[in-house]
C-alpha cells in the first residue's frame, strides 16, 4: 500500500499533521504505531495520541498529532506505517 503526500509545495514545513493508522484491535496495536511515528518524532506531545475502535471492536483507528519538519520526515513516517504487517491502512 502506497500512500501519496499532497503535491509538493501544498504544505509548509514545519506543519501540525494528524497521521492515521488502523489494523486488528490488539493490545498493542495503539504502542506499535506510537513507536513507528516516535522513530522520525521522538518529541510526540503528551496528547499527540487518539484512538477509537470499529463498531465491532475488530479493528482500531489510531491517530497521532505531529509537528512535521519536513516532507522527506512524512514519507519516511507513511512508508513505515505502510511496511508493516500489522499496519492495515494508513492515511
Amino acid at each position: 500500500m502506497q500512500l501519496e503526500l499532497p503535491p509538493e509545495g501544498l504544505l509548509e514545513f514545519p506543519c501540525e499533521i494528524t497521521i492515521k493508522a488502523m489494523g486488528l484491535a490488539t493490545a498493542d496495536f495503539e504502542y506499535l504505531v506510537v513507536e513507528l511515528v516516535r522513530n522520525h518524532v521522538p518529541n510526540l506531545g503528551e496528547n499527540a495520541v487518539r484512538s477509537r475502535a470499529s463498531n465491532g471492536g475488530k479493528y482500531l483507528s489510531v491517530s497521532v498529532a505531529v509537528q512535521a519538519q519536513s516532507r522527506a520526515q512524512m514519507d519516511a513516517i507513511y512508508q513505515d506505517l505502510s511496511a508493516h504487517e500489522r499496519v492495515l491502512m494508513a492515511l
